[in-house]
Order: structure tokens, then C-alpha cells, then sequence
């Protein structure tokens, strides 16, 4: 099960298990302080949005058009670092994988 690191709204880091092959949201809405993923991960929301470390982001799928298209639309989108986890599969390959999840909108 591989580790990610994630920062919440308040700056606090955690470290937490996910599960591979699921996508990173999944793991994101089960923590107290997580995404809330209203649309389930079928990328037309944007509530699973989070900020991937600088570091991290290369190391992603890179992003199709409809994640592009939510993400713009977000007051808080950074274009080098904006990412839906939902369009984020966890793999063994992304172990300690940091991000940030975003504030809400």
C-alpha cells in the first residue's frame, strides 16, 4: 500500500496508506479533513481538488481536457500544480507522493 503525503486546508501534513489501483480521491474523502468528491470521480465537479507538489507533478499522467477544462474554472487553480485527484490513479510508483489539498471554492 503506498504512502502519500498530504498537506490539509490548515497546513498540517499526514501521512496516510491508500490503496493502489484506486484513484487518490478515494483515499482523499475517507479522511476527516479530505475532499468532499461530490460527482464520485467522474471528473465533473472539481470538489477533489488538490495542489501536487512541485516535485510530484512530472511524475503524473498528464491531465486530459475535461480535468483542464474544471480546473481553469477555480479560483484557487495553479496552473503548474492544479490537479483533480479523482483523475489520479495510485500506483506503487507514486510512494510518497505529496500534495495539498485545495481550498474550497
Amino acid at each position: 500500500m503506498p504512502k502519500i503525503v498530504v498537506t490539509d486546508r490548515d497546513g498540517n501534513p499526514h501521512e496516510v496508506e491508500g490503496r493502489a489501483g484506486l484513484k487518490v480521491m478515494e483515499t482523499l474523502r475517507e479522511l476527516d479533513y479530505g475532499v468532499l468528491a461530490i460527482c464520485g470521480g467522474l471528473c465533473s465537479c472539481a470538489t477533489c481538488h488538490v495542489l501536487v507538489d512541485p516535485d510530484w507533478i512530472e511524475k503524473l499522467p498528464p491531465q486530459e481536457s475535461d480535468e483542464k477544462e474544471l480546473l481553469v474554472e477555480l479560483s484557487h487553480y495553479d496552473p503548474s500544480r492544479s490537479r483533480l485527484s479523482c483523475q489520479i490513479e495510485l500506483t506503487e510508483q507514486l510512494e510518497g507522493l505529496a500534495l495539498t489539498i485545495a481550498p474550497d471554492e
